[in-house]
């Protein structure tokens, strides 16, 4: 599955609610919040914070799709394709970093 194929469906599933999508700033403010939860999990994992009596693991790999979730949801609603924008990312980094890091010897 690709990105685009990750908007349409996110978008048809916000799409049959009659409120639609949510403001772009209450989006923003929700992943930020989904944010923390990823840091708070982390903290627990591998840092410092202990996890109350009881309380139960958290799945990263939810928190990462919470966080790609509302994302797409962003990028929907500006009308931004990520496939597009993803690989214009990785051409910034590629060549950003070309001569910045010792490559793996193969």
């Amino acid at each position: 599955m690709n990105l685009r194929d990750v908007q349409q469906q996110v978008d048809a599933y916000i799409s049959q609610f009659k409120e639609g999508y949510f403001p772009p700033l209450v989006n923003l403010a929700r992943l930020t919040e989904e944010v923390g939860e990823l840091a708070r999990e982390l903290n627990h994992r591998y840092g410092p914070k202990t996890k109350k009596p009881g309380e139960p693991d958290g799945d990263v790999a939810l928190e990462l799709a919470d966080i790609l979730f509302v994302v797409v949801v962003l990028a929907n609603q500006m009308g931004i394709d990520l496939d597009e924008a993803v690989e214009r990312t990785m051409t910034k980094y590629r060549v950003r970093d070309a001569d910045r890091w010792e490559r793996k010897e193969e």
